[in-house]
């Protein structure tokens, strides 16, 4: 009788494992990319309101909002021609949306009297629907 010390794995047994992990993985897969969308959405909305708490500092110290031109650059960095300036109301420069673009302001705003503060979302472009969705101070 011959025996047969190989300690290795056959060509079968590695595609059954191949087959496996392939199927766990398409599986598993999409549940967690469904939940980077989510962060990404909550990031979002975290920092369109840590921007809002910014702009309405500026506003009782200054007793206007920033106007659509001199945009969220003015919460760090002084204007010329507005009085009460108290700032910087930012750390640092206003940060980007979590899909790599900036943030969008408009005083007077379309959704609100005062200003809008948006991002536009996963796809970039106005409107959208869920992930793509624009997403505001409104």
């Amino acid at each position: 009788m011959i025996t047969r010390n190989n300690q290795g794995f056959t060509l079968l047994e590695l595609l059954v494992v191949l087959v496996i992990i392939g199927l766990l993985a398409g599986i598993i897969g999409p549940s967690l990319f469904k939940n980077v969308g989510k962060s990404e959405v909550t990031t979002a909305k975290a920092q369109i309101e840590s921007l809002s708490k910014a702009i309405d500092t500026y506003r009782l110290d200054t007793g206007k909002f920033p106007s659509t031109q001199e945009g969220l650059q003015v919460l760090t960095t002084r204007p010329n021609n507005v009085a009460n300036w108290n700032g910087p109301y930012l750390k640092k420069a206003a940060p980007l949306d979590p899909w790599g673009m900036p943030y969008q302001y408009k005083s007077p705003g379309e959704h609100n009297p005062d200003y809008d503060l948006y991002s536009l979302g996963a796809d970039k472009t106005l409107g959208g629907e869920q992930q793509n969705s624009d997403l505001g101070n409104w």
